[in-house]
């Protein structure tokens, strides 16, 4: 008996600490804790955090706390205060300790000296200049290679294909051989399946990837995810990494990086399945919502298509066969207002991620308006920019509207001037992050789907099995971590339409 008492006790008092809770100091955003001790607004955070989100927003206003986890998590939704966040010093505000934690969940991943501001300034050489140059030569052949080898021959007729699948696995495959390297005797093996087998095990992780994020993974589901694992680290072992042809610079460099810092074998492959996820997760999902937006919207199909013939090259069968291959390279290298306008728009409809930030100290935030607000050290404070200003329509007229001319002024040039409270924003859409942690691999990332996008359409017929077929809705569970994915998939078909395509 005494025991029960003693039980209820305990429990009573956990929940009077819960919503009474550690004392606010002066001027700390309001504090939203939510009903369920320790969890708080967990659950409404995982299941839509672009709903629940805006919600706390009209409730609270740009910044707000609310408890998440046994955690407070500070969120800051202006726009204009966004540097104060980004570009403050890490020794106040760190990146370090919140990707630890998610590399040991996700990844199972531990590097002791691991410095990511370090890192990617290392890395950043080698996605630039002369080795983001070899990158798109060697992107825009494999793009050709692969899509030849699905056709399988059958070039000039209908294939059909989910749209989410093609673009994911081409991009995916294309990329993975881009910066991994191919096989040293490709003549043993069709094309495809150099990177079939990793792409296979990459999508069944993908398709876990939030539970395994929220932990909240069943038994049968860990043990899938542990075998998983086991196959990508075999597949990217250093005696099989060792022994392709055309690994970038980057891939050696990234290796060399980790061997000099002690990483052992184990660790070296589980790094190796994080920077898959992280060069290979985002392009497929983006190329996808391109796509799918670019045929659902007639107008702006039709506008892209007659600014890419422009970079298409005449040919016919004396003619250099190589002619279309130049024109690919052009196009990255070329004006395109109207492309780089219609991804800028398809990014901002559909890139969703938090940009996450640890306190380390307590220190005050000053916003753009001049209001100072104190943060704890300990706590956690987080961006969320697909709120405002991507979804913002105080900066967007009609946000929830694709349109491809939106970063387009009247004359047709680039539109960079948008504005919050008749003030000029810095930030108008933020896919690739911001400040010491922009994603470095943007630019080639930007020019592979520039190159898949310039492919499709100029080389091969493309629709929808079903003209009717409405948008499909997001997996809503995916707010807060890179592009959004759909919750199913829609049916295309596809054929090739030039001779000279090699």
């Amino acid at each position: 008996m005494i025991w029960t008492i003693t039980f209820i006790l305990s429990a009573l008092l956990a929940v009077f600490v819960f919503f009474t809770g550690t004392t606010r100091r002066k001027n700390e955003p309001p504090l939203d804790k939510g009903y369920i001790p320790w969890l708080g607004h967990a659950i409404h955070l995982g299941k839509d955090a672009a709903k629940f989100l805006a919600q706390m927003k009209k409730k609270h206003g740009d910044i707000f706390t609310v408890h998440v986890a046994g955690r407070n998590v500070t969120v800051l939704l202006d726009p204009h205060s966004y540097d104060a966040v980004v570009m403050e010093s890490s020794s106040k505000l760190d990146f370090n300790k919140y990707a630890h934690l998610l590399m040991k969940r996700i990844f199972d991943l531990q590097l002791p000296d691991h410095d990511s501001v370090e890192e990617k300034a290392t890395m950043k050489m080698y996605l630039q200049a002369e080795h983001l140059e070899l990158l798109n030569i060697r992107m825009q052949s494999n793009l050709c290679s692969h899509l030849l080898s699905v056709l399988n021959g059958h070039n000039h007729m209908w294939k059909e294909d989910g749209l989410l699948h093609f673009c994911y696995s081409t991009m995916f495959c294309c990329g993975y051989l881009t910066l991994f390297g191919n096989e040293a005797y490709p003549e043993t093996s069709s094309f495809a399946s150099q990177s079939a087998d990793v792409y296979k095990e990459f999508r069944k992780f993908d398709e876990l990837l939030m539970k395994i994020v929220r932990a909240s993974l069943t038994f049968g589901e860990k043990k899938e995810v542990r075998g998983i694992k086991e196959r990508l680290c075999d597949l990217l072992s250093s005696s099989r990494l060792g022994a392709k042809l055309n690994q970038s610079s980057w891939l050696k460099n990234y290796r060399l990086h980790l061997v000099k810092q002690g990483v052992n074998e184990e660790m070296l492959r589980r790094a190796m399945i994080l920077q898959l996820w992280a060069t290979q997760g985002n392009t497929g999902p983006a190329a996808f919502w391109l796509m799918v937006m670019l045929l659902k919207h007639p107008d702006a199909l039709t506008a892209l298509k007659d600014e890419l013939k422009t970079f298409v090259k005449p040919t016919n069968d004396r003619q250099d066969p190589n002619a279309f291959l130049q024109s690919v390279s052009e196009v990255i290298r070329g004006c395109t207002p109207i492309l780089d306008s219609t991804l800028n728009e398809t990014l901002r409809m559909t890139a969703a991620p938090f940009i996450t930030r640890e306190i380390l100290q307590n220190m005050t935030l000053t916003m753009a308006d001049g209001q100072q607000y104190n943060l704890k050290k300990g706590e956690r404070i987080c961006l969320f920019p697909y709120l405002s200003p991507q979804m913002d329509p105080e900066v967007h007229y009609e946000p929830e509207k694709f349109k491809y001319n939106r970063f387009l002024n009247q004359d047709g040039s680039p539109k960079t001037d948008f504005f919050k409270g008749d003030k000029k924003l810095k930030y108008s859409s933020m896919p690739w992050g911001a400040g010491r942690n922009i994603c470095v691999g943007r630019q080639f990332a930007i020019n592979s789907i520039k190159q898949f996008i310039f492919i499709m359409l100029m080389a091969f017929d493309v629709e929808l099995c079903d003209s009717e077929a409405s948008l499909p809705e997001v997996d809503v569970s995916r707010y807060g971590f890179g592009m959004l994915q759909p919750k199913k998939d829609i049916k295309i078909r596809y054929r090739l339409k030039i001779k000279n395509f090699t």
